[in-house]
């Protein structure tokens, strides 16, 4: 009798304790994983896509041709509705847990915060050192308008940046209208990657950008949302609509390299964190302060703030007629 007692009591406590394991992993579902340090995969992702199509790289030739026609004579091309680039956004959000399925206000205030990056109306824009006032961009005249918000439940932990969010037979969403919409897929990245967008010139069945759920929105604009430190302010997805309109990393991706913008200085590389100014860059023996606070280095998102005149410039070469995204239309 005994005997049978001590082997209920064991089992009472092995069911209890698997019990107690099952609902602590369940709990840590909607944890937010923390990252260190800001990671964008665009520039991978588009080696693998001049890899898989070499075509792509005829393309990306010609939209940098009519760049340079464009930087030289912009008045010389009509952009779209009276100077103003109104885009339209769908957001795709991609759902395993609660935390996940961020709700439309944490939406929205991404939109907000775009909108404010991208008119050079932020608070922070008038942060910028003296050295670098005289390049910023001002506004850019982009608008961005939430058009639509897509959702679908996914039994996937993260997503790997071969682009399965943005095609339905590998369990993501197919895009909406790429000709004409800037798509943003929200989901939980793997390999700790903030987001990463698509070069103007690509496959439009992929064009758009991805961004990490917890790094999308604004804890400033709807702090209950669901954000992970440092990377809260909305400022990735302004990072990755960059590259969608065209902007290199500020470093060229490469020691010295080049981002094909004039007004940016050479970077020796990125910058992480929110180092202070000023951060010296050493190209060719010449010494000079680095622009960390440009929305395309990696910087931390309170300690990226502005766009240059030369970016404004490049990404209204995107829209203009005769543009790449405008000959889409």
């Amino acid at each position: 009798m005994k005997k049978l007692l001590a082997l209920l009591l064991a089992a009472l406590l092995f069911f209890t304790s698997c019990q107690k394991s099952l609902n602590d992993q369940s709990a840590g579902d909607d944890d937010i994983k923390a990252i260190s340090q800001r990671n964008c995969a665009s520039h991978e992702v588009l080696l693998q896509q001049l890899k898989d199509d070499p075509s792509l790289q005829q393309r990306m030739d010609a939209i940098e041709a009519f760049t340079r026609d464009f930087q030289k004579n912009p008045d010389a091309y009509r952009l779209l509705n009276n100077g103003i680039m109104e885009v339209p956004v769908v957001v795709n959000v991609l759902y395993r847990t609660a935390a996940e399925n961020i709700s439309l206000e944490q939406i929205q205030s991404q939109i907000d915060v775009l909108n404010e990056d991208f008119a050079a109306r932020n608070d922070d824009y008038n942060n910028t050192p003296s050295v670098f006032q005289s390049v910023r961009s001002g506004n850019t005249d982009i608008r961005f308008v939430l058009e639509n918000v897509i959702r679908k439940q996914t039994n996937k932990r993260s997503w790997p940046i071969n682009d399965g969010m943005k095609k339905s037979q590998q369990g993501g969403i197919d895009p909406t209208s790429p000709e004409t919409t800037l798509n943003i897929w929200v989901c939980n990245l793997g390999q700790n990657l903030l987001g990463y967008a698509q070069f103007p010139g690509g496959n439009p069945q992929t064009d758009g950008i991805v961004v990490l759920y917890s790094a999308f929105g604004s804890r400033e604009k709807y702090p209950a949302g669901t954000y992970i430190s440092d990377y809260d302010l909305g400022r990735t997805a302004t990072h990755e609509v960059g590259h969608y309109f065209n902007l290199r990393h500020i470093w060229g991706d490469a020691t010295c390299g080049n981002d094909f913008v004039d007004d940016t200085p050479l970077h020796t590389t990125y910058n992480f964190g929110c180092p202070p100014f000023p951060a010296n860059s050493n190209c060719g023996g010449v010494v000079h302060p680095m622009m960390t606070m440009n929305y395309l280095d990696y910087t931390d998102d309170a300690c990226m703030f502005m766009f240059t005149a030369g970016q404004k410039t490049r990404m209204q070469a995107t829209y203009a007629i005769g543009g790449p995204r405008e000959t889409l239309r």
